[in-house]
């Protein structure tokens, strides 16, 4: 790919956003971030340029969109935690919901046409048909959820109005490092079970907390698809290629089609670091479906997308040596 290929990166700082700009510089793109920093890392902007923006701010995208003449976005820019949302719909709703119709606005008003979101199979909600196909119903459980879908809606309708061509990527359970352990995971608060698992182990946390083990599954605890974000940098690769040789717009199931509890990730953690993990139980969280679990085949069968580094012995020691190089 020619150094004419531009790709905005909205959220680029963030951890999938990370991964994807390593992905798209080694692809031959030029990734440029854009990102306000509040929950991203400014040393995790490796392969492309930097613009301080908020997607909220009109001139601040217009800007970026002036400096450069993009081909394409993938748009990561968004929070992302379900139990605040529940607390505080409003800042998801006008986060997610109104900083992408500016994203949007902005693309349409410099001709930009081809967009990849980063969308989540929580917009399904609870659903008994598992593996879950991409034509299942949506019903979202929580606002962020909820937020989701509604930009889903916006794209399908820029679609029709003008002519946008977009891929929508569901994911599963976003986890793992840069297996060169360049960049890794480094939320704030972390929410999420594996770098958690992690820091109980390195002393960071007292213990690690199991929400729900009444659940009508195996174990009585949830049941996750987890996906290495190695993999989720490739299929946005794929996806812009798809746009860029004029595919049409989609919508994709971004997962393995492999199920893990709480309890197995939890044993698969102590088995391979060869550690004991100090676990408490708890009440369910407010918003979590019992399994969420992908039918992949429609992004094997679109893009030619299957995962590589996906195995959870992968997932674990990718993780593992990520947070220890810095503990």
């Amino acid at each position: 790919m020619s150094d004419k290929h531009h790709i905005l990166v909205t959220g680029g700082a963030g951890y999938i956003g990370s991964h994807t700009c390593k992905a798209l510089s080694k692809a031959g793109f030029t990734p440029v971030t854009f990102d306000n920093l509040s929950k991203g890392h400014r040393h995790a902007v490796q392969w492309g340029p930097l613009i301080e923006g908020d997607i909220g701010n009109p001139d601040d995208l217009d800007k970026a969109f002036e400096e450069y003449d993009f081909t394409g976005v993938i748009h990561f820019a968004g929070l992302i935690e379900v139990g605040e949302s529940v607390g505080k719909p409003a800042l998801y709703y006008h986060n997610n919901v109104t900083g992408s119709l500016s994203l949007l606005n902005a693309m349409i008003a410099h001709n930009v046409k081809n967009i990849i979101f980063s969308s989540s199979c929580s917009v399904y909600g609870q659903t008994e048909n598992v593996p879950i196909i991409e034509s299942e119903t949506k019903n979202p459980l929580n606002p962020y959820a909820a937020s989701k879908l509604m930009v889903e809606y916006m794209l399908q309708h820029y679609g029709t109005a003008h002519d946008l061509k977009y891929v929508i990527c569901r994911y599963f359970n976003a986890c793992g490092a840069d297996p060169d352990g360049e960049i890794g995971e480094e939320h704030d608060p972390e929410t999420h079970i594996i770098p958690l698992l992690i820091k109980t182990l390195l002393g960071e946390r007292q213990s690690f907390s199991v929400f729900g083990t009444d659940y009508e599954t195996p174990d009585g605890t949830c049941i996750r698809d987890y996906i290495h974000v190695s993999d989720l940098a490739d299929a946005h690769v794929k996806a812009l290629r798809h746009l860029l040789e004029c595919g049409e717009s989609t919508d994709l199931n971004l997962g393995t089609g492999q199920g893990y509890s709480v309890h197995e990730i939890v044993e698969a953690m102590q088995r391979i670091t060869q550690s004991k993990l100090k676990i408490e139980h708890k009440e369910r969280r407010p918003g979590d479906a019992p399994i969420l679990v992908a039918n992949s085949q429609k992004c094997q069968d679109v893009l030619g997308f299957k995962p590589q580094h996906s195995d959870l012995e992968t997932i674990i020691t990718n993780t593992w040596d990520f947070y220890r190089a810095r503990s």
